[in-house]
């Protein structure tokens, strides 16, 4: 759970800086979160790309769930099943992700395998400390 200070601090970040927040934490914790209805997966679209958000943490995933989105539910991914299922998922559905969009900000997209890539380096990274 994090503390109100926190969450504060954290959405002041630029886009690169809440990629960079989102990856170390995503990792820390194991996994990853989405905003799920009754449809599936919530989707954002770009200009060019239709999106799948992902937050790091539940808290910023379900400050999402507003307006159209009120009935939506932060859902959590493992890692394990992130890599195994959803990377070649929407790849294969030619969907990229938006990492953790903040209200006002869109966010950084990514292809699912330049996440993956981006967590996997990150995970050996800890495990070599």
């Amino acid at each position: 759970m994090l503390a109100p200070e926190k969450i504060k601090q954290i959405l002041q970040m630029d886009d690169a800086q809440r990629a960079a927040y989102f990856i170390n934490e995503t990792v820390n914790e194991n996994q990853l979160w989405i905003l799920t209805d009754e449809h599936g997966c919530v989707m954002l679209n770009t200009e060019d790309e239709d999106c799948v958000p992902v937050w790091p943490n539940k808290e910023f995933a379900e400050a999402w769930a507003t307006d159209e989105w009120q009935t939506c539910q932060a859902e959590a991914i493992s890692l394990n099943k992130w890599f195994s299922r959803w990377t070649h998922g929407l790849t294969d559905d030619d969907l990229a992700l938006v990492v953790f969009p903040s209200q006002d900000e869109q966010g950084l997209v990514f292809y699912p395998d330049e996440l993956e890539h981006e967590l996997k380096q990150k995970q050996q990274s800890i495990k070599k400390r």
